[in-house]
């Protein structure tokens, strides 16, 4: 990926190491873990119920941790705070291997999702710093694949661990060492973004002191943006409370269907007595066909639009949770698990970057961090909510209804889709990415 133009020039490859490879690590590591929490939880005396609750609190740690974020974030750096994340996780991992009961392996959990949603707002800050205009969404777009590919490797990784030791804490072990070579790496490799700050700052003198002008540094792309998002949250959400109570209703339950796979999938396969090891296998097969179809959703959302993604998605994965719920009972339970696990992955991964790419499409031109951010911040309200409503529902009526009820909020989220994203945004290339006003 180059350009030969006057003045930008920029390869991919010069953020691999950077910025690709310490995402496919972490991912790797929250992929070996996720699909099992559900298993440890109950293996550490929590019923289904609060082994779904725990399962979500990667979900919930996220959500609480996009509030702090751009205000780390935005006064340590982007490396730093990446590798501070990556060390909040190595204590998660502590936590977790010791923890004697359910209430503190919960606790644990916790902390490796904020650690999550500090790490990601980091990366996605170092790539604004770092990489073009020109060329960012393409870049963005590779991150969120090493991300799906993280996920497609670590429960393969996980399952591999667990026959190797005969122990599930073992896949504790993979987020770890990941967490360790994440700090290495970023300790050893230089920070381009370094040397791209050192070039504006020394720019920057040069140019006020020609014009008289006291010399300030410059706040990189990255800092400018993350400074912006750091303010206001809940401001910005009020000022577009019409797009996001419509449009951002959808996307939530876009991310609530997303979640709940993490949540309902381990727990159904506990409900089976699969052995974790199986589990694992599982969820990455269908991980496998989420991360294989990345690219291609992109190319529908480009070639027919938004809707044709975000609507089949979302309609196929309603499908998936209702049937799943009337199989709990029938003499091949495990093959119906099997199968529609793979389904699920396959109508997600038609949704691949929906959220990221609506965000982009509604933010404003002139000042888009903010809106993104509570753009974020609503898409895991979702993710965060899905798990509460599981877990709530299996107290009271047990976990196929919990499922048939999921299924069913994914096809009101598709009619909400249905009806707001044509509205919001039009299919027509003349009139995409322009943005919205407050209160629009």
């Amino acid at each position: 990926m180059t350009t030969s133009g006057p003045a930008v020039e920029f390869r991919i490859r010069s953020v691999a190491a950077s910025a690709l490879l310490p995402a496919l690590l972490f991912a790797i590591g929250e992929g070996a873990i996720i699909p099992i929490i559900p298993a440890i939880a109950s293996n550490l005396g929590a019923t289904l119920a609060v082994a779904g609750f725990i399962a979500g609190m990667t979900m919930i740690g996220e959500l609480i941790g996009d509030i702090p974020s751009g205000w780390v974030v935005s006064r340590i750096g982007e490396r730093r705070s990446m590798i501070w994340a990556a060390g909040l996780s190595i204590v998660s991992v502590i936590l977790s291997l010791v923890a004697p009961n359910a209430l503190v392996f919960g606790v644990g959990i916790f902390l490796l999702g904020l650690s999550a949603a500090i790490f990601a707002l980091a990366r996605h800050a170092f790539m604004t710093t770092y990489v073009p205009v020109q060329f960012r969404a393409r870049a963005l777009s590779t991150l969120g694949g090493t991300f799906r590919a993280g996920w497609f490797i670590g429960p393969f990784l996980g399952a591999g661990l667990i026959a190797l030791t005969g122990t599930s804490m073992s896949v504790f072990w993979v987020m770890g060492l990941c967490a360790v070579a994440i700090i290495v790496l970023l300790l050893v490799v230089d920070d381009p973004t370094e040397k791209l700050a050192a070039g504006k700052l020394a720019a920057g003198k040069l140019a006020r002191a020609d014009a008289g002008e006291p010399s300030h540094p410059a706040p990189t792309a990255g800092e400018s943006e993350l400074a912006e998002e750091a303010q206001g949250l809940f401001a910005t959400i009020w000022s577009f409370r019409a797009v996001l109570t419509r449009l951002g209703l959808g996307v939530a339950i876009v991310s609530a269907l997303r979640a709940s796979r993490t949540v309902v999938l381990p727990l159904w396969a506990v409900s089976l007595g699969l052995p974790e090891s199986n589990t694992a296998l599982i969820i990455g097969l269908g991980a496998a066909l989420d991360f294989a179809l990345f690219y291609s959703s992109g190319q529908i959302m480009d070639r027919f639009g938004r809707l044709w993604s975000a609507l089949p998605s979302m309609i196929g994965m309603g499908v998936c949770l209702v049937i799943l719920s009337f199989t709990h009972d029938f003499a091949q339970a495990v093959g119906w698990f099997i199968v529609l696990t793979v389904l699920l992955g396959v109508s997600n991964g038609v949704s691949s970057g929906i959220v990221m790419t609506l965000g982009a499409d509604l933010a404003p031109k002139s000042s888009p961090a903010p809106f993104l951010g509570a753009f974020r911040f609503t898409s895991d309200l979702g993710s965060a909510a899905a798990p509460v409503l599981i877990s709530a529902i299996v107290v009271v009526a047990g976990l196929p209804v919990a499922v048939f009820a999921i299924g069913a909020i994914g096809f009101a989220g598709a009619g909400v889709m249905l009806r707001y994203v044509p509205r919001y945004v039009p299919r027509s290339p003349a009139h995409k990415s322009l943005g919205f006003k407050p209160g629009a």
